[in-house]
């Protein structure tokens, strides 16, 4: 116990440079005294406060969020699946978030990143829940693998519609070439308040859903003779994982590897335990994506790399790392 704690509190604490930083690297340094009058005594008048408030802050909250839905999305993926390989993307909800917005640019309904963000999480939500229709139906309803088939298979077709869509549409192409990289830029912070709310709740909620979820990881047999009512257990944690990616794609764009990576990354410091590495996952997913923002912004000057492309080669190079040294075992 006392080890995971003090995993956590560093990985807090990793957390809060990767906020630092994020405040204060980009197209221009700005030292840390200036960023910290920003945060506790604003001055309107000086352009460097300015910029840490203005650009800088809602691009830290967008990324705090985005990456602390996709830590703790990938956690519950894994667990309910009991795959180390699974994440959110699983459910089709990167797929019909950018169907959405491919439908909304097309028809001129998304004029604006405002008008992007419930649209995807619309087309998130309606995919995962004709995810969970056909994975309810017949034998071994909620089965986990049957889940899995049917998102694979849902993802295909929506991919297959929004390339058709594309490739006849030249004008939504250039939109979406800029939305599907993932970004946290040309966001305003109260376009995404709204995201507030929902993302803190599934959290709040995954953490007390994960000791059940941790019975049924056991396997099926050892979840009902513990009293766990599984039908119940899946559809909630469907419902969580659903929400908090919705909301990190809504947010931010499809980002990728950062519900793969982080949670493996989490369980090998915390071990199985599913509370912990919820909580880690969490922290450890707000710090990864910050920190591939603030790389992508410096290593092509004056240009910026977006964070989508930064977190799947870093969280990719990850991965690949952890299966390399990490013996193969079943959740």
């Amino acid at each position: 116990m006392r080890r995971r704690a003090l995993i956590a509190i560093a990985a807090a604490v990793v957390l809060l440079i990767a906020i630092a930083l994020s405040l204060a690297i980009g197209s221009r340094v700005i030292d840390a005294s200036t960023v910290w009058d920003a945060v506790v005594s604003f001055d309107d008048t000086d352009p460097e406060q300015l910029i840490v408030r203005e650009l800088r802050a809602s691009r830290t909250l967008i990324g705090l969020l985005a990456g602390a839905a996709l830590g703790v999305a990938g956690a519950l993926m894994q667990a309910l699946t009991r795959n180390p390989f699974a994440d959110p993307g699983l459910l089709g909800i990167n797929a019909g978030a950018s169907l959405a917005v491919v439908l909304a640019l097309t028809t001129g309904l998304a004029t604006s990143f405002a008008m992007q963000v419930p649209i995807a999480f619309v087309g998130a939500g309606v995919a995962a829940l004709i995810v969970y229709a056909i994975g309810a139906r017949g034998a071994a309803a909620g089965a986990p693998v049957r889940l899995a088939l049917a998102g694979v298979a849902l993802t295909a077709l929506i991919q297959s519609l929004v390339y058709a869509v594309l490739l006849v549409d030249d004008a939504t192409l250039e939109q979406y070439r800029l939305w599907v990289a993932g970004s946290l830029t040309g966001r305003d912070a109260s376009d995404v308040m709204m995201l507030v709310p929902i993302v803190v709740v599934a959290i709040v909620a995954a953490l007390i859903a994960s000791r059940q979820l941790e019975a049924v990881a056991l396997g099926e047999d050892a979840a009902r003779a513990l009293g766990v009512r599984i039908g119940l257990i899946r559809t909630v944690v469907i419902v969580i994982v659903t929400l908090l990616a919705a909301a990190a794609t809504a947010a931010a764009g499809p980002i990728i590897f950062v519900g793969l990576a982080v949670p493996h990354v989490a369980r090998a410091l915390v071990g199985a335990s599913l509370p912990w590495l919820v909580a880690v996952s969490a922290l450890g997913g707000a710090a990864l994506v910050l920190v591939c923002d603030v790389i992508g912004r410096v290593v092509a000057p004056p240009s910026e790399i977006g964070v989508g492309i930064t977190t799947a080669f870093i969280g990719g190079l990850i991965f690949a790392l952890m299966a390399r040294r990490m013996k193969v075992v079943e959740l």
